[in-house]
């Protein structure tokens, strides 16, 4: 009983968030007040089904549900559509609301279509403890992090060249400018770091107590310690000057980007590191 409502829940969710994103764009072209309203509380019902679908899991797993890669995923899009409703309230940017759901909209269609499905963990109920929840939870709330410095870098590049073609129009009006995006860029990619470091940080403590048999130069774990290098080389590179806007824009893309193969691959590749 309970699958089946997860499921149909999961259908609506879908439907919403579809239409969600469609309003945004229609709202692009119309900037119409009203539809810009319907889009948002449209992502505020998905987050709402999203929030009633995770209860469901919690109570049917009686645990939180992020120990698979299915279940990380689904908590993934959760985080993404929770900030892109913090960003609308404050800040009222439509054009980040639209990117952010666009990652989590692709993100969800690859949690409900694809192979993946929810089962029992491949953690021993032995091994599951707080620093393993600790680990997971923030690794993945440093990918969602990220992928707001993504969706800035992208606003940045398309600043850039509507300023520099001079197409300014009406339908770019919602648009940040290039001094709130390029701090966009950067303040995600601050908080993004530290919040990736206390996750590898409480993933070894937790590999070294539970795991008698595992390696530093395991596939999942060098990929995330690369991960976390790559946006410190970004940050450091840029601060020294190395790194121009534009590259350091196409730089955090291009990092995002690598997260995104770690997170699938790296656990696909990973000798024991079968979840996130």
């Amino acid at each position: 009983m309970v699958d089946l409502t997860m499921a149909r829940l999961q259908e609506f969710m879908i439907v919403i968030y579809a239409l969600g994103l469609v309003f945004y764009l229609i709202d692009y072209f119309k900037k119409q007040k009203v539809l810009q309203q319907i889009a948002f509380w449209l992502i505020v019902t998905v987050w709402v089904t999203q929030s009633a679908i995770l209860l469901l899991y919690i109570i049917e797993m009686n645990r939180f549900p992020v120990l698979s890669l299915v279940e990380g995923i689904y908590f993934y899009v959760w985080l993404l559509v929770t900030l892109s409703i913090v960003f609308q309230l404050i800040y009222k940017v439509n054009f980040m609301v639209f990117f952010t759901n666009i990652i989590g909209f692709t993100f969800l269609m690859i949690h409900v279509f694809s192979n993946l499905k929810y089962s029992e963990s491949t953690v021993g109920e032995s091994l599951i403890s707080e620093v393993l929840f600790i680990h997971i939870t923030t690794a993945i709330l440093s990918y969602a992090v990220f992928a707001l410095a993504f969706v800035f870098a992208i606003l940045y590049l398309i600043v850039y060249k509507v300023l520099k073609k001079k197409k300014w129009s009406k339908q770019f009006s919602s648009l940040p400018n290039l001094h709130q995006t390029m701090m966009g860029m950067k303040m995600s990619i601050y908080t993004g770091i530290p919040i990736l470091f206390v996750s590898l940080l409480f993933g070894v403590q937790w590999a070294y107590v539970a795991l008698a048999d595992w390696s530093i130069w395991d596939v999942k774990i060098m990929g995330s310690f690369a991960v976390l290098l790559v946006y410190t080389g970004v940050i450091y590179f840029h601060h020294k000057g190395k790194l121009q806007s534009m590259e350091f824009a196409w730089m955090t893309v291009l990092a995002f980007l690598f997260t995104v193969v770690n997170f699938f691959l790296g656990s696909t590749l990973s000798q024991f590191h079968l979840w996130i």
